[in-house]
């Protein structure tokens, strides 16, 4: 009778972990391959654009929407970054237009400048604009989405100042600067070259050195990345560095793309930045996120902004589907980060 007793709790004990451990199993799939959904989810939009619209995937018209891309998705690896550390910049917009006007400016006075030179001049503003904005959320302990408010604020009132109201248009500026946007090199336009280069640093940093691991776990657990050593000041400080930088040297490519500077370039634009990254399922909650997700995101929302029109839905519609696009990759988020921690509970009781 005891030997029948222990038999029976053992096939209890053996059998009652498995429905704990298919739970793992899905989740960890679904979060390791959610890349693949966002994918497959991309290639069914474009089929069903192409069918209302034969010339969407032609290739001039791929080129084109690759291109009008490139700039978000440089922008959307530095919010990555940012985002991961549990923090958000709402100033990138601004620093963008400021960049970008300083850069017309110099270029209009200056017309023999290197387009290069004038690229270097961007990055180098945006730097020290995302330094200022570090060293007030890691020194001076301003919540981020306050610091980058005041200071979106600022330097846009120095994009107007520095302009004084007016506009640098296209034949103020060298052919040679706008060159920097339009131009191609082995046919592919330069801001895909650029945003490729951007990747693949990003990729190596992320990947392959320390400091890019600490900015991972400043975001998964900031007290437990203190007690560990790491300094999560200096990589709040490098995260904000960095988004300025890019968005620095994106003021730069957009106004050489468009071949105009105005002071309200942008406006709104680090919106549209932080859209790809959520889409591309990083977590507002800090320390998720993946390039190929962020990239994915960019992509998708390039491609609503492109198709729309061709498919004869309103202007007015638009922000509402980016919106509902943005509202479900959140509830996504959220759900499979309540099946992830509700079976990391589990296990840890098993």
């Amino acid at each position: 009778m005891k030997s029948d007793n222990a038999g029976t709790a053992a096939v209890t004990t053996v059998a009652s972990p498995e429905p704990a451990s298919r739970k793992r199993t899905i989740s960890s799939y679904v979060v390791r391959f959610r890349e693949v959904g966002l994918m497959m989810f991309i290639v069914l939009l474009c089929l069903l654009i192409q069918l209302r619209n034969p010339s969407f995937l032609t290739l001039d018209n791929i080129n084109d929407l690759i291109t009008n891309t490139a700039i978000l998705s440089i922008l959307a690896v530095g919010m990555m970054l940012v985002i991961i550390t549990r923090g958000i910049d709402l100033s990138i917009g601004a620093t963008l237009a400021l960049s970008g006007m300083i850069s017309a400016m110099t270029v209009s006075e200056y017309p023999g400048l290197h387009p290069l030179v004038a690229l270097l001049m961007g990055v180098g503003i945006g730097i020290l604009c995302g330094m200022v904005i570090g060293l007030l959320v890691s020194k001076m302990g301003l919540l981020p989405i306050i610091a980058t408010l005041g200071m979106m604020n600022v330097y846009r009132g120095l994009t107007y100042l520095i302009s004084n109201g007016r506009w640098v248009s296209a034949h103020q500026m060298p052919a040679s600067f706008k060159e920097l946007g339009t131009g191609t090199i082995l046919g592919v336009n330069n801001l895909i070259w650029i945003a490729l280069v951007v990747y693949l640093a990003a990729y190596y940093f992320i990947a392959h050195t320390r400091t890019g691991r600490q900015i991972y776990a400043v975001g998964s657990n900031p007290e437990a990345a203190r007690i560990s050593g790491i300094q999560a000041d200096r990589i709040l400080w490098l995260v904000y560095t960095i988004m300025g930088g890019l968005a620095g040297g994106a003021g730069v490519l957009w106004v050489a793309k468009f071949a105009s500077a105005q002071g309200d370039t942008a406006t709104g634009y680090e919106l549209s930045v932080i859209a790809a990254c959520v889409v591309g399922g990083v977590s507002i909650a800090g320390g998720v996120g993946k390039l190929s997700g962020v990239l994915l995101g960019a992509v998708l929302l390039g491609i609503i902004n492109n198709a729309l029109p061709l498919i004869n839905v309103s202007a007015f519609w638009q922000m509402g589907i980016q919106g509902a696009i943005i509202l479900a990759a959140v509830l996504m988020n959220a759900v499979i980060k309540r099946g992830v921690d509700r079976n990391n509970l589990m296990r840890r009781r098993i």
